[in-house]
């Protein structure tokens, strides 16, 4: 791959320009890939939740976990209602929100093409190269006064 800058150029780059470009480049590519499955980006995100979950989820939990994500706040609701909609989840007794044979079968589907994609967006990017970026831009984040959390 050829750089955009020399060394000595890219240290002077701005770090919101090239956080920005990588961020959107990057969940362009993933949101393109669950729209195959005909998921977007929340809803992938709430089947994983409730997916990952010994006995499921309510809404509020899965909220509680996602509404930071990538400035989805109070759209999440409506991307929970839509997975219901299509049969995906349904909702059990105890108000859990829980997997159906079709949500797991999307969601296995989905697992495959999100495997695909991190390899694909990590491709020739070592994991101590990984880990030392997200590192500085955590630090950056902190110098900031900003917040930032993943689960």
């Amino acid at each position: 791959m050829d750089f955009s800058h020399s060394d000595e150029e890219l240290v002077k780059q701005p770090i919101g320009y090239w956080s920005w470009a990588a961020s959107t480049a990057v969940v362009t590519y993933i949101r393109a890939g669950l729209q195959t499955v005909g998921l977007t980006q929340p809803q992938w995100w709430t089947l994983h939740q409730v997916a990952e979950s010994t006995h499921g989820k309510t809404r509020e939990e899965v909220a509680a976990v996602l509404q930071g994500y990538l400035g989805v706040g109070d759209a999440l609701g409506p991307e929970i209602d839509a997975t219901l909609e299509r049969g995906l989840l349904v909702v059990d007794e105890a108000q859990r929100l829980q997997l159906t044979d079709e949500g797991r079968a999307v969601y296995a589907q989905a697992v495959e093409i999100q495997v695909a994609n991190r390899e694909t967006v990590h491709e020739g990017i070592p994991d101590q190269d990984y880990l030392t970026t997200l590192k500085v831009l955590q630090r950056m984040i902190h110098n900031t006064g900003g917040e930032a959390w993943h689960h």
